[in-house]
């Protein structure tokens, strides 16, 4: 199922991977409007389809969007609220790259009424698409799961101190998924990946998407798993894929994704 806005692949398993920040299109209208720096979409989450290659041979539905975060970002809530208060973060409509670099030429950022343009053409198309496949899984399975896939850089001052881990999972403090499902995948990632850092509800606690539709008591349960990008690539322009780390960080991966569809609510 593909449009212009997002491709989603429907699997027979429980479980949907959504890749909000995979996108890397802006809009042609509005690209006149981006500066230098905004039109390199430097902030995306490179290579993440790559990486969950492995979704289809496991019947895992995939939900991935075609334009870059900078147009809008699908992982915050419509009315903008600030998913971390206090902390330095990106908006719904990011003015600025996680650095803290101009997004736009000046004059040019977005009004309240192109906000709300976005908000229609590309924010509710997608988490339309992401409840109604949620909702088809839990019909024909009782319960779904989903996981949030992203990627960062492993260093930037602006967001946050220090080099962050390799495995960061976020499941909103527990709100969003069953009791140890957050502690049990922490685990597997420390066992099978010792070399890599790894935290529960560090920097990244879950951003929109798994705070919002998480809800264990609905028999929906969420995990995000934020990757620092240095396990799988060059974190620098042009972001090439390393063959050699993706290869080693694939498996540990695809087991982790196992383990969280091996899950049954009870």
């Amino acid at each position: 199922m593909s449009n212009d806005i997002y491709q989603l692949h429907q699997g027979s398993t429980p479980l949907l991977i959504s890749m909000p920040h995979v996108g890397t299109q802006l809009p042609q209208d509005l690209q006149s409007s981006f500066s230098e720096t905004g039109l390199q979409v430097d902030d995306t989450d490179w290579h993440i389809a790559e990486l969950y290659d492995f979704a289809s041979t496991l019947g895992v539905s995939v939900l991935r969007p075609f334009h870059s975060r900078y147009t809008i970002d699908l992982n915050r809530p419509a009315d903008g609220q600030s998913l971390y208060p206090g902390q330095n973060t990106t908006g719904l409509c990011p003015l600025t790259t996680f650095d803290n670099v101009a997004l736009y030429r000046p004059g040019c950022e977005p009004d309240e009424a192109e906000i709300a343009r976005r908000l229609q053409i590309y924010w509710h198309p997608y988490h339309a698409a992401l409840q109604g496949e949620l909702a088809r899984l839990k019909a024909i399975h009782g319960y779904a799961l989903l996981w949030d896939a992203h990627s960062i850089r492993s260093l930037i001052p602006h967001l946050f101190e220090g080099e962050l881990p390799v495995f960061n999972f976020g499941n909103a403090s527990g709100a969003a998924c069953a009791p140890g499902l957050g502690e049990d995948l922490l685990a597997l990632a420390q066992q099978l990946a010792p070399h890599y850092p790894a935290v529960l509800n560090g920097r990244f606690k879950g951003g929109y998407i798994t705070r919002h539709y998480g809800q264990p008591a609905q028999q929906v349960h969420a995990m995000q798993l934020e990757l620092a990008q240095r396990s799988y690539m060059q974190e620098e322009a042009p972001y090439a894929l390393d063959d050699t780390l993706a290869g080693q960080l694939k498996p540990v991966l695809q087991r982790l994704v196992e383990r969280f569809l091996a899950f049954r609510p009870t």
